[in-house]
């Protein structure tokens, strides 16, 4: 066990917000920690790290144990580059590297004692280097800047020209870098694309230490975390397996706990009137057995109120207007900014009822094309074309047309004059806007509520084709299912970009994965991709003929391919062998030169010492080598 908190309980005033917390954490464990905003998370991070005090309880970390915590408020101001930043983690390994290359200098100087003393000193360095994984802090740091999404180039830009997204990326690649023990990571998926989310999914599962995640980002969860712990009502509560396990045994557990908790409403109520009754006869004996039962009924252990579960969406939305079967034609479009490429000769199509998803890489273009599509920009070539009585509707993360002085209501209804109030009272309904809510100020709502009012906008509107630039951002776990349940519903045609993978399964028919040179398209949800992509990669490892792709590949060049492969297959080979030769060659000499007729001889010395030398900066290269070729 590397982390344990018992009944830890914190207040802010009058404010409670956990009590009597426990759980524990065991050592290389990857855990999950969810609840609504507000339940408390980022709290308990903040416990755990000492950065609050707690009002009771305890907080159980070995002395020699290391944290490491990245939440979104960290901020880097540094003029070094994203290379010259990251590389800062390591300057204890630098100052130990460089220990051990002046140490080598001083060899051929010295002798007999001195040198014994030395060599003694150098091979305790040496094993700390090894310890500290010192040898390959080069390969691992190219790895996180490439893992994160920052090409070869960008890795030499300076801190302060980066966006806020660049400098959180680059935050959360100095804590994975540092390696703690325990790994606290609060919400470590915003700013990347799914290649980079992909990229931390293994890097996280592969991790040595312990790893605890906040995030809304549940394809991720799933992919991560063995374990999930529930902050609800001030308490936590460990569910021992993926997310989806606990999302499916929540749901039952919630249907105990309400029945429990109106069981006991029940038989509380019933003892009331009992109670009640007994001393409405104001007699000795009934005003004792009155008072006993009040006595019995203080010391019941009361169950809480269970939370509600998030409310369903209760109708099906239907364009008021339909468009024609084809929706969206995209003709080889190409865009550059500057003289710039960003990407070319793009196609695709889009069919009445279908549900596309646009992924992409950060920065490839994408909500730059859905600003052609809406005739916000030009494009460089290429055409655009809407299909018959297409009306789009388009629905960006800012929620820019919202006035934030208006209620819900007055909003919906200014926009909207002819809608009567059961009308827009129906439709609020729909997105979870009941009751009083509805005259709730857009200013005093959360993100995830401001996103519920502008899709009812675009709904009400004559819109039949939705075009949504990343409607998850920054909504929670509940209002994304909010969100999953209306586009689910929605009767007319989407197309969006999104990173929530989860979000995206759940909703897509289709996907269309733009790169630079072209837009591929897959007739269904992301695990669908995914598994399409594994085929095609799989194929291509193993040299199969790819049936009914764009690229076919004739004889010749599959031929090219098996040679190639059978070459790096050899040399693998060739590596793994030239480096365990290398590796026993320094240990030979490892051995001389502890030896006592070798210690005395400073000639000899200083010429195995060389050889030596020789041999690690071979075996290094041999490494690096080997590295790049499984890469």
């Amino acid at each position: 066990m590397i982390l344990a908190l018992n009944n830890v309980s914190k207040a802010f005033g009058t404010d409670v917000i956990l009590e009597n917390v426990s759980f524990h954490i065991e050592e290389k464990e990857k855990a999950a920690i969810v609840g609504v905003n507000g339940a408390g998370k980022s709290t308990l991070f903040k416990i755990i790290t000492g950065e609050l005090s707690l009002d009771s309880g305890e907080v159980i970390i070995p002395k020699s144990a290391s944290i490491g915590y990245f939440s979104q408020s960290l901020e880097i101001d540094s003029s070094k580059t994203i290379y010259g930043e990251l590389l800062t983690v390591f300057e204890p390994v630098m100052l130990l590297e460089q220990q051990l290359r002046d140490m080598e200098s001083q060899m051929s100087q010295k002798s007999g004692k001195e040198l014994e003393i030395l060599m003694t000193r150098y091979s305790e360095l040496s094993r700390k280097m090894e310890e500290m994984d010192g040898y390959s802090y080069q390969s691992r740091l190219r790895g996180v800047i490439k893992g994160l999404g920052f090409s070869e180039d960008e890795s030499g830009q300076t801190i302060n020209e980066l966006s806020g997204g660049q400098k959180t990326r680059v935050a959360l690649g100095k804590i994975l870098l540092k390696s703690p023990d325990i790994l606290l990571l609060d919400e470590p998926t915003n700013h990347l694309d799914i290649e980079s989310l992909r990229w931390l999914e293994d890097f996280l599962k592969n991790y040595k230490g312990a790893v605890i995640i906040i995030s809304h980002d549940r394809y991720f969860l799933d992919k991560t975390a063995g374990k999930v712990i529930e902050i609800e009502n001030k308490k936590a509560k460990e569910y021992f397996g993926s997310y989806s396990y606990y999302a499916e045994k929540k749901t039952e557990d919630r249907k105990i706990a309400l029945h429990q908790y109106l069981n006991q409403q029940k038989e509380i109520k019933r003892q009331e009137e009992v109670i009640k009754k007994l001393r409405e006869f104001n007699r000795e004996k009934s005003i004792k057995r009155a008072e006993s039962r009040e006595k019995q009924l203080e010391k019941i252990d009361r169950i809480s109120a269970p939370e509600n579960l998030p409310e369903k969406m209760r109708l099906t939305i239907k364009p008021l207007k339909e468009s024609g079967n084809d929706v969206l034609s995209v003709g080889n479009v190409s865009m550059s900014f500057d003289g710039t490429p960003l990407f070319d000769n793009i196609s695709f199509d889009i069919k009445k009822g279908e549900k596309a998803a646009l992924i992409g890489p950060n920065g490839i273009g994408k909500t730059t094309l859905f600003r052609i599509i809406l005739s916000k920009l030009e494009p460089v070539k290429g055409n655009i074309k809407l299909g018959s009585n297409v009306i789009a509707g388009y629905y960006d993360q800012e929620q820019a047309d919202l006035n934030l002085n208006k209620t819900i209501f007055d909003e919906i209804s200014d926009t909207y004059p002819n809608l009567t109030i059961t009308q827009i009272r129906n439709v609020l309904a729909a997105f979870v806007f009941t009751g009083d809510d509805v005259f709730k100020t857009i200013a005093t709502l959360s993100g995830g509520e401001k996103g519920r009012v502008a899709l009812a906008k675009i709904m009400l509107s004559n819109a039949n084709f939705l075009i949504l630039d990343e409607p998850t951002n920054h909504l929670d776990i509940n209002s994304k299912e909010i969100l999953e349940q209306a586009l689910q519903s929605y009767e007319g045609t989407i197309l969006y970009i999104s990173h929530d993978r989860y979000f995206i399964n759940s909703t897509a028919n289709k996907i269309i994965e733009l790169n630079k040179d072209k837009a591929v398209t897959y007739p269904g949800n992301y695990d669908y991709y995914i598994e399409k992509l594994a085929e095609n990669e799989t194929a291509a490892v193993n040299n199969e003929t790819v049936i009914e792709t764009e690229n076919k590949l004739d004889w010749k060049k599959q031929k090219e391919i098996q040679a190639q492969q059978r070459k790096r297959e050899n040399r693998i080979k060739k590596l793994e062998k030239e480096i365990e030769e290398t590796e026993n060659k320094i240990e030979e000499l490892d051995n001389l030169l502890a030896a006592e007729d070798v210690c005395t001889d400073s000639i000899r010395s200083r010429e195995i010492y060389e050889e030596k030398e020789s041999l690690e900066e071979k075996l290094m290269a041999l490494y690096e080598e080997w590295e790049e070729i499984n890469e």
